[in-house]
């Protein structure tokens, strides 16, 4: 299993296995999950206008994750899928419930948040480009990991530079096992596997 810092658990087989069985799910989610990328960005820029330097590093990264979406969803026409709603694994609402209040604890949570969810990505993907089946989508998920650990590298420079390094670093060994939490357990049908469904493997000793 290819390990990423920010994680406090691995993704599993059965997860790997379960995404592998169903790829045009999967991309179908995957475009979502590109879309509600762009929108996390976007909406922290709106909440924090006067933030210095927030807009400027965040709406990049907000236009590359649309281009991703158009990217996959460009995947999806040619292989005659169409995009549609899905019903969403609990894992989204379980780290924003975790997202404090107050500021400026809120800002950091949402930052450090917004950041495992793209580790987490990018984990998911590394694996899919190495065990996929279907060339075209290796080569999809291989084309897109370099942005996504720059997605949540970004994230982590927001919080480093605001919050200094201790505070980053013990509020994200925190989320990251809610993360890994909010991961345990087992789909009840194939079709409900998604990029961030369940499946890990906790392991104490798999902490930063």
């Amino acid at each position: 299993m290819a390990r990423v810092k920010w994680l406090a658990a691995p993704t599993s087989l059965a997860w790997l296995e379960q995404a592998i069985a169903q790829p045009e799910l999967l991309l179908i989610d995957h475009a979502h999950c590109e879309r509600k990328a762009a929108g996390v960005a976007l909406q922290l820029m709106f909440r924090y206008p006067s933030e210095v330097g927030l807009a400027a590093a965040l709406s990049p990264l907000a236009r590359e994750e649309l281009e991703h979406f158009e990217q996959v969803l460009q995947l999806l026409q040619r292989r005659g899928a169409a995009l549609r709603p899905l019903p969403a694994p609990a894992y989204g609402s379980a780290l924003t419930a975790q997202v404090r209040k107050g500021e400026p604890q809120r800002m950091l949570d949402s930052f450090l948040v917004a950041g495992l969810i793209e580790a987490r990505s990018h984990e998911r993907m590394a694996l899919l480009a190495a065990h996929s089946p279907d060339a075209e989508l290796r080569a999809l998920y291989g084309e897109l990991l370099a942005s996504e650990a720059r997605h949540f590298g970004l994230y982590w420079l927001l919080c480093e530079e605001r919050y200094g390094r201790q505070a980053t670093v013990e509020r994200l060994e925190q989320l990251a096992l809610a993360e890994a939490q909010a991961l345990q357990g087992e789909l009840a049908s194939p079709d409900q596997v998604r990029m961030h469904s369940a499946g890990v493997i906790y392991d104490p000793k798999y902490v930063h």
